[in-house]
């Protein structure tokens, strides 16, 4: 300790003001006379101290952390701590850890050598499968392991799906059709049944989807048919439409109960089906002499008949009446004013309610109205004008033709009531007045009512006009 002291004291000379906190030599000790308190024990370790309590402290602690530096320095090559110039503690940029715990979590080198990066560049450790980036090669086979075994050197391993039984089909292929026919988007349907094992089920896939479409609408009916002929060869083969046409109509007197007009409907996909030549041309044939139940007779009967016709020139594809998204606006349109003839020649407003119905155009319900009240204008009495009234008033009523479509309806009159005009000269004066009614028997509203476009009125100048005429207002 004392030597360590002297070494610091020779290295940091000592001031002026601080010469009684320093120590003395052997050779100032002889020459020099000690006035010494009785009270103060001069002698510490051997050694002769003429500093208080407090600078012996001082020595201590800074011989103690001269000891640690040199410590840290032989381990980390000079990056822990140091002392300055003045004796004062510096730290470093990096601290070795001093707890055991810390040096237990510690990754680094424990012998004071690398540039501390972790073991085996990041491919070692718990749960590591090497470093990033690293490609395996394949791995080789041991023939000698154990556990080798010949047969499963060549195997190809495959995903196997179950095929579906009877309960897990139902339950597979319902919710596939359904959702058929509000999208109509066949390839769909087609890519979902290819990804399904069907096995011994495949040939129940027409039957259900035919059953489905009896109690479906026209349209449905429409793209089952359709459907039909685009499974035929990616999923379904003939013989498995053969198997459900025949299932179908042995089950016709059980789907009788639930839809009465079954045999014309299940007649009617027989043709369709022929027509797609997803069908033979012998399959009708095939029953006759062997058919006992009236239900299967009607049914094949009426799939002859529709045959027979399709020789004469009628289509059969077009026996549903393809769904009001699907067909084109002309072909609406006129089915629309064939409807308001029928209409007018008749009188029955319950049939007409039920065509527009079937039409299922409710988006396009504004153009009935427009050609309603045009069918008015042109007219010539006044028969026409009260059965329009009350055609509209019914579909009011019963919602069919809603107040937004009855709206539009009338507004696209108002707009090309000029060119009408050109046609049939009375043309406001019709309007004017059948607005009025409309609005009396509360078809309309008033500020419907109010928007009634009327012709301005010509008239000629009071004084010295000379026969010219006032421009419309």
């Amino acid at each position: 300790m004392a030597a360590d002291c002297e070494a610091w004291l020779n290295s940091n000379p000592v001031e002026a003001d601080n010469v009684s906190d320093s120590f003395l030599s052997e050779d100032e000790s002889n020459g020099r006379a000690l006035i010494v308190n009785k009270n103060i024990n001069n002698e510490i370790n051997g050694n002769w101290l003429l500093s208080s309590s407090s600078s012996i402290h001082e020595a201590r602690l800074k011989a103690k952390a001269k000891r640690r530096l040199r410590k840290n320095s032989s381990r980390d090559s000079g990056r822990g701590d140091s002392l300055s110039d003045n004796g004062d503690l510096v730290r470093g940029t990096a601290v070795a850890p001093t707890s055991p715990k810390s040096k237990l979590l510690d990754r680094r080198s424990r012998l004071g050598k690398g540039r501390g990066l972790p073991k085996k560049g990041g491919a070692g450790g718990k749960g590591v499968w090497g470093r990033s980036g690293e490609v395996y090669e394949p791995e080789q086979v041991d023939e000698k392991d154990p556990n080798y075994d010949e047969a499963q050197e060549n195997c190809v391993y495959e995903t196997v799906v179950p095929p579906l039984d009877e309960k897990d089909f139902e339950k597979t292929v319902t919710p596939i059709v359904q959702e058929y026919f509000e999208h109509g988007d066949k390839n769909e349907v087609v890519e979902l049944l290819a990804d399904l094992n069907l096995g011994p089920m495949r040939s129940e896939v027409p039957s259900l989807a035919v059953s489905l479409a009896l109690e479906a609408k026209a349209s449905q009916r429409e793209l089952t048919s359709r459907l039909l002929a685009d499974l035929c060869g990616p999923v379904l083969l003939r013989s498995d439409l053969e198997k459900s046409f025949d299932k179908l109509l042995r089950e016709l007197p059980d789907l009788v109960l639930d839809t009465p007009g079954a045999p014309q409907l299940m007649g009617q996909f027989i043709a369709r089906a022929v027509c797609d030549k997803i069908l033979s041309k012998s399959y009708i044939e095939g029953y006759k002499g062997r058919v006992g139940c009236e239900y299967t007779r009607a049914a094949l009967d009426r799939a002859a008949v529709l045959l027979k016709m399709s020789k004469g020139g009628v289509r059969v594809d077009n026996q549903w009446s393809t769904g009001g998204g699907q067909r084109p606006v002309t072909q609406l349109v006129k089915e629309m004013n064939l409807l308001l003839k029928e209409y007018i020649l008749s009188g029955d407003s319950k049939e007409a309610e039920r065509c527009l119905r079937d039409l299922e155009v409710p988006h396009f319900h504004h153009e009935f109205v427009y050609e309603a009240i045009v069918m008015v204008l042109e007219s010539k009495g006044e028969k026409t004008f009260k059965m329009v009234l009350q055609l509209l008033k019914s579909l009011s009523v019963s919602s069919i033709i809603t107040v937004d479509q009855m709206r539009r309806g009338y507004e696209r009159v108002y707009m090309d009531i000029a060119e009408i005009n050109i046609d049939v000269p009375r043309a406001y004066f019709i309007l004017e007045q059948f607005v009025e009614k409309s609005f009396n028997m509360g078809i309309i509203d008033v500020k419907l009512r109010d928007l009634c476009p009327c012709r301005g009125r010509k008239r000629f100048v009071s004084e010295g006009d000379g026969g010219l005429i006032k421009t419309e207002s």
